[in-house]
């Protein structure tokens, strides 16, 4: 199975020993890597939580559309917030970038994310789901 990896400058460039996404299987799935609240032209964390949140979706929806593909081929997303009391703000705002029906979702409390990151998102896409 050969792999490819997915890279735009519409999203912030891996700062680590990783891509932004792996597709597989003629690029059918797609795993994007974890988004914070990066922005990708001066990779400096945009402002508090609501911002952080508009930025991690549009960072994986660059990604996914990198990879053609969009945030509706989401079949399971992986959301951490420092601050469970935040997850109310992810679901209304996750909800302006996919569309019902919804995918498989976890969400986790943790301690402390990257660069001091409020919430990081990963997903995984298998495109022509939508």
């Amino acid at each position: 199975m050969a792999r490819k990896i997915v890279a735009t400058s519409h999203a912030p460039a891996a700062i680590g020993t990783y891509s932004q996404a792996v597709a597989f299987e003629a690029g059918a799935t797609v795993y994007l890597s974890g988004q914070i609240g990066l922005d990708p032209q001066t990779m400096q964390m945009v402002d508090g939580i609501d911002a952080q949140i508009v930025r991690v979706f549009e960072n994986l929806k660059a990604v996914a559309e990198a990879a053609g593909a969009t945030l509706n081929d989401a079949v399971k997303f992986n959301i951490y917030l420092t601050d469970l009391a935040n997850f109310a703000k992810v679901n209304e705002t996750m909800a302006r970038y996919v569309e019902q029906p919804y995918p498989a979702r976890a969400a986790v409390g943790v301690k402390e994310l990257p660069r001091g990151a409020l919430i990081e998102a990963d997903a995984i896409l298998v495109k022509g789901t939508e």
